[in-house]
């Protein structure tokens, strides 16, 4: 059967026959499909961004809030564009705009990874910058620290390429910003428009499961990527000095960009394909479907006009907006943690960088999307009504504190750093012969347990060496107590250990706090009028942006800098951090989950009271059946006579 072929069908009153076109592109689970799939493959994007920000971070010497501010930037394109998703709302091919935004993502995509071909290798101490300054970062009598080597790199530094580097990212992740515009909004609204009250819950629960494996995907691919040397397409493997689990180490970040590009291009074709307007899944007459929407008749100008007016009457109802505040404060948590919980683990337990992404892409995310499903699953098989979603969030952002608390406890103090922590000025006065680079950092780690920033700082005068580059240990350290020797790296923060049940009870949490996700949703596409649906939804995404993703990596990395015990500097300028206190850094960071949790939970307390009152001052005609709201506007039906009566209103 060919994809034009059509079906003869009676009309529902029997009175004429009317044709629907049958084939892959006319099912709305087809679509499902492919949407789910286009959310994977964008939000693979997100999630290798949010994975791959600390590297970035280090790579070109960002402070954790630049990286939060690159990591929000998306949301600023979004934002100011999302307003015209509401206008256009039904009027336009909904399929062919996704297919659009989808190309458009993966353009930039590409340009997410263009800086890395655009400045020169990475070069990551300017006193160890090549072969035989090594000898450099030792405890010499006289400083021997080359000012020429010096001066060619900080002229790399400061080259019009590099200086480009933060503004491309920033345009790059504008760029991605607008071509999520009207993806998940339309997509939506698409699927709840023809699929049937049924299975539309389970639809959303499924494009939902799915898409959140995108950045769990993003996450896993990201600790691949790291695993190799951000260079390594320009040096050869013997000038690979550095080693994974060396503080200064950057992998491959730019790698993952580009094979997301070519992925979201794949995904945009089927797009070309799908119709306007699709038959319904139950059987409804198409024109039954479509939603009569007043604004359908106006001008862009108009809606302009309008804009404020149906805002209002929009917040005006008190489910909708304590819904949304309640996911807004879920999803500034989970902007900041997707952003940041990687640097968190690599700092606070002691891992790679590669390690750290793996566990969040293979625990916390898995466990968030079987919390997703099962929420979309038991709204189906209890078939809960809106106030029923609303108990079930309480219950489950409640379960999530009491999960959500205990990790403020798991972790320890920062390692002992001589001359950083505890603070001591006189602690290095030990080699304050040796003329130190003050912009080395080549971290050792002392026989005594003392970490040292560098084999200079620690006094060291030999070095021991396994072939040409790769360092085995310093010896003759003065500032090193006992066996007077150091090997190279961290020291560590001793909580390896302690890393298994921070992962477990992490795991818990997300699994609970995803149970909310599906019925909040669907309590939001139950309590407003049909005609005003796409608006809501565009409404919904836009205070998502302005009060979640836009200020919540930028909150969360300024408070992370508040928690920077030494800062990196190189030229003479202000780099990434080097050292954290870890105990603050912990406290600081889990503490703000615990508190978006805590407003979580509150707006939905206070929604089933508002549902709890509508009810006693209106009996239900349909008690727990279906998705029926009591309100004073009891079914779509009266809505959208509501909404015919509205036409005739000047704006």
């Amino acid at each position: 059967m060919g994809l034009d072929e059509v079906r003869v069908t009676s009309d529902p009153s029997g009175s004429r026959p009317r044709a629907r076109p049958q084939g892959v592109f006319h099912s709305i689970k087809f679509f499902v499909l492919c949407h789910s799939l286009l959310q994977l493959a964008q939000l693979l994007v997100s999630g290798y961004m949010k994975s791959s920000i600390s590297t970035i971070e280090r790579r070109y010497g960002l402070s954790s809030q630049k990286s939060g501010i690159l990591a929000a930037f998306n949301e600023v394109g979004n934002t100011v564009l999302i307003v015209f998703v509401s206008f256009l709302g039904s009027r336009v091919h909904r399929p062919r705009f996704i297919g659009a935004g989808a190309l458009l993502a993966g353009l930039a995509s590409l340009m997410m990874a263009l800086p890395h071909f655009l400045s020169g290798p990475y070069d990551y101490s300017s006193s160890t910058s090549s072969a035989s300054s090594l000898n450099s970062s030792l405890c010499q009598s006289t400083n021997i620290f080359s000012t020429s080597s010096s001066n060619q790199s900080c002229s790399r530094q400061q080259s019009p390429a590099q200086e480009r580097v933060y503004p491309l990212l920033l345009l790059a992740q504008l760029l991605l910003g607008v071509a999520a515009v009207p993806i998940q909004p339309f997509g939506i609204s698409y699927i709840d428009d023809y699929a049937s009250k049924r299975n539309a819950p389970l639809y959303l629960g499924i494009l939902l499961a799915v898409t959140s494996i995108g950045p769990a995907l993003g996450f896993i691919t990201s600790s691949q990527m790291l695993r190799l040397y951000v260079d390594f397409d320009k040096l050869s493997t013997d000038q690979i000095r550095l080693e994974s689990r060396d503080l200064r180490w950057v992998g491959a970040w730019w790698l993952g960009f580009l094979v997301a590009s070519g992925l979201l291009v794949l995904v945009a074709l089927p797009y070309l394909f799908f119709p306007r307007v699709m038959p319904r899944e139950d059987g409804v007459d198409d024109a039954e479907s479509r939603p009569d929407d007043q604004l359908q008749h106006l001008s862009l100008l108009q809606f302009l006009k309008s804009f404020p007016r149906i805002a209002l009457r929009t917040l005006q109802s008190p489910v909708f907006l304590l819904v949304v505040l309640a996911q807004v404060n879920l999803a500034a948590l989970l902007a900041g943690l997707a952003t940041f919980m990687a640097k968190f683990i690599e700092r606070q337990f002691s891992q790679t960088v590669s390690f750290s992404t793996l566990m969040i892409g293979g625990v916390g995310i898995p466990m968030a999307v079987l919390g997703t499903v099962l929420g979309g699953v038991l709204m189906r098989r209890l078939n809960l009504s809106v106030s029923g979603a609303s108990k079930l969030c309480t219950i489950a952002i409640l379960l999530c504190i009491m999960s959500s608390v205990p990790l403020l406890l798991i972790g320890c103090s920062t390692q002992r750093v001589a001359g950083v922590f505890p603070p001591d000025p006189d602690a290095l006065s030990c080699s304050s012969s040796c003329g130190c680079p003050q912009d080395v950092f080549n971290p050792v780690c002392g026989s005594d347990g003392v970490e040292f920033r560098s084999p200079c700082h620690a006094g060291c005068k030999v070095m021991e060496t396994h072939g040409k580059h790769k360092v085995t240990n310093y010896t003759e350290c003065r500032c090193v107590t006992g066996l007077r020797h150091a090997a190279p790296g961290t020291c560590g923060s001793g909580c390896a250990h302690l890393l298994p049940p921070f992962m477990a009870l992490l795991g818990i949490t997300s699994f609970i706090a995803a149970f909310s996700q599906t019925p909040s949703y669907m309590m939001i596409l139950r309590t407003v009028p049909t005609e005003d649906k796409s608006f809501a939804v565009g409404v919904q995404y836009m205070l998502f942006r302005v009060l979640a993703f836009m200020p919540g990596p930028v909150l969360y990395g300024s408070v992370i800098d508040t928690t920077c015990i030494l800062w990196g500097r190189k030229c003479d300028k202000q780099t990434s951090c080097l050292y954290y206190n870890l105990d603050r850094f912990r406290q600081r960071f889990l503490g703000l989950q615990v508190v978006f949790v805590c407003g979580g939970m509150l707006c939905f307390l206070l929604t089933v009271v508002v549902l709890r009152r509508s009810t006693t001052r209106q009996e239900p005609e349909e008690d727990g059946k279906g998705y029926e709201l009591v309100t004073e506007q009891k079914t779509p039906e009266d809505a959208s006579s509501r909404g015919r009566q509205e036409k005739g209103v000047k704006t």
